[in-house]
């Protein structure tokens, strides 16, 4: 979540996300028109570009040397691509190709996969154990859950009843997380073994399309969303244990009164009842549209990142203690010059003493990151989970620039 990529009618943008106040464009290429898949290699040069005008065609680049390290073609359109420093995964609609990224061999094809319209699949971005995910099945929300690494199935998890719409690893690659096409409950399993963790509701009013799933780096929240305005954040806890002592309130009341009705309940009805509500959410100023979620940690504070398909990324404050409603505080054009446009609504938004989300939203300074455990400058990662990027395997497709970051704008 360090940089952003988007794909255009001229080409492709690649964006540096280092700052809040100033969007930097890294790299822009005109060369092929309508790409409607670009995936960059963490902060590296190597980029994955798949255009219309060749569906069948993936190009991998050096963009900064501006040179081509090898193209592949397939059998029928690309509808996705994920990459690690280990693997680079082709997604079809009936099959799968996972190359070595070392020298862009193909390392295995699964063939005959159910039915796969939308190219759903998610890889583990730690490379240590390569995971990959996708729909075990068209019609039940089955998940397949294959090592990239030992190229054998780990296992079949089932997830929920209808067909999948989403799926996310966090940083290490010890959870899943799924949406079903109905998008009203969220389920995060253990990797490798495939037990549920945790269970959240997103709402219960209507059907949704769930558009993005993502974890925070310390796997300490999970983001849904989807096609109406609300974005939701999931707090990855056990409320029993995080709270043990509740005030006396009339609400804390009742919550002890449904929790002792749950065991007098059906299974299927008292698990809904447990359901964790959202710890945070967003109220976007659009529905309908797909958008991108990032869960990121910009100038050292937690920011949640929603880019949408009109071509504009809005940045909003996250507060990792209290949660509640995230205050918007900035919101870019990535269509334009790159030049960033003033988010006009923040003068508008009366001041709350004392509360999280109004003292950061015009903070110039940073503060002192020891308020916010598990977040740190290095992206939010907790040392000692995540292998370093910088830690590429050597081989034809070697890197000289890995740790270069932010690139240098062009």
């Amino acid at each position: 979540c360090s940089s952003l990529a988007i794909g255009t009618t001229t080409g492709y943008r690649l964006f540096s996300l280092s700052s809040v106040e100033q969007l930097d464009q890294v790299h822009e290429s005109n060369e092929i028109p309508d790409v409607y898949i670009v995936e960059r290699l963490f902060s590296s040069s190597l980029v994955v570009v798949v255009s219309h005008a060749k569906p069948q065609q993936m190009n991998v680049y050096h963009f900064k040397k501006g040179t081509e390290i090898c193209n592949y073609s397939y059998s029928s359109k690309i509808l996705s691509i994920r990459l690690n420093r280990q693997r680079l995964v082709v997604c079809l609609e009936e099959s799968i190709y996972i190359h070595n990224i070392k020298d862009m061999k193909l390392l295995k094809t699964i063939m005959d996969t159910p039915l796969n319209t939308t190219g759903l699949c998610a890889l583990s971005i730690n490379h240590a154990n390569s995971y990959l995910a996708y729909p075990g099945s068209a019609t039940s929300g089955e998940i397949a859950l294959y090592d990239g690494n030992t190229l054998k199935t780990a296992c079949t998890i089932p997830a929920h009843d209808g067909p999948l719409a989403a799926l996310a690893f966090n940083s290490t690659g010890s959870k899943l997380a799924s949406a079903s096409e109905k998008g009203t409950v969220i389920r995060v399993f253990s990797i490798p073994g495939g037990q549920k963790l945790y269970e959240f509701r997103r709402g219960m009013k209507r059907y949704v399309n769930i558009s993005s799933l993502v974890f925070s780096m310390d796997s300490q929240f999970l983001c849904a969303s989807s096609n109406t305005e609300t974005v939701h954040i999931f707090k990855l806890e056990h409320l029993t244990d995080s709270r043990p002592e509740e005030p006396p309130t009339w609400s804390g009341y009742m919550g002890k009164m449904f929790q002792a009705a749950t065991n007098y309940l059906p299974a299927q009805v008292s698990g809904m009842m447990s359901q964790d509500r959202a710890f945070a959410t967003v109220r976007l100023n659009i529905s309908g549209q797909r958008n991108i979620c990032a869960l990121s940690t910009i100038q050292k504070l937690p920011r949640l990142l929603v880019t949408t398909s009109d071509g504009h990324l809005y940045i909003y404050n996250l507060d990792p203690q209290d949660g509640g409603e995230c205050v918007l505080i900035k919101n870019h054009s990535l269509l334009g010059s790159g030049k960033m446009e003033e988010n006009k609504e923040n003068d508008l938004q009366p001041p709350v003493p004392q509360s999280y989300a109004a003292t950061v939203a015009r903070q110039s300074t940073v503060p002192s990151t020891s308020t916010m455990p598990g977040y740190s400058e290095d992206g939010g990662a907790l040392r000692g989970e995540v292998i370093p990027e910088h830690e590429f395997a050597t081989g034809p497709v070697c890197l000289d620039d890995e740790n270069e970051f932010p690139p240098v704008s062009i």
